[in-house]
């Protein structure tokens, strides 16, 4: 998504295009699994003044419009990233944590399975899978 059509968006919902959120919104894009203090030490390479409570507010309000999402990648603030590069789900090495984005469709059997045996329907975009990578299982 450009910064054109972040602009747009915004707009349209009735909200206003500051400097702010288009750093935030940036700092998402730039960083990919962002985590808040991610964010604001990047947002504050540019702007000094902007601080982790406004990082928060924004992160809440671009969430709320469908802008960005989140997940949660272990222990501690979630990650953050464009929605529209949402449809993956997460990898994490416990060992070196190494995060991988891995194709949705992974999860197709289980979002099948959950929703067939309990009529639950889940999101499987939400969904970080912990485990070894190749790399330090091979280690051992």
């Amino acid at each position: 998504m450009s910064p054109d059509t972040w602009r747009e968006e915004l707009r349209s919902r009735g909200y206003r295009v500051t400097p702010q959120r288009q750093l935030v919104l940036e700092a998402v894009r730039e960083l990919e699994h962002a985590t808040p203090d991610g964010i604001c030490a990047r947002v504050q390479q540019t702007a000094s003044g902007l601080n982790l409570s406004t990082v928060y507010r924004t992160l809440e309000l671009l969430e709320r419009i469908g802008l960005v999402t989140h997940t949660h990648l272990g222990a501690g603030s979630p990650s953050y990233h464009l929605a529209e590069e949402a449809d993956h789900l997460h990898v994490v090495c416990r060992s070196c944590g190494e995060v991988t984005d891995s194709p949705l469709d992974l999860a197709d059997d289980l979002v099948r399975r959950l929703r067939r045996e309990s009529g639950f329907a889940a999101d499987a975009r939400h969904l970080t899978v912990f485990g070894e990578c190749r790399t330090c299982g091979d280690a051992k």
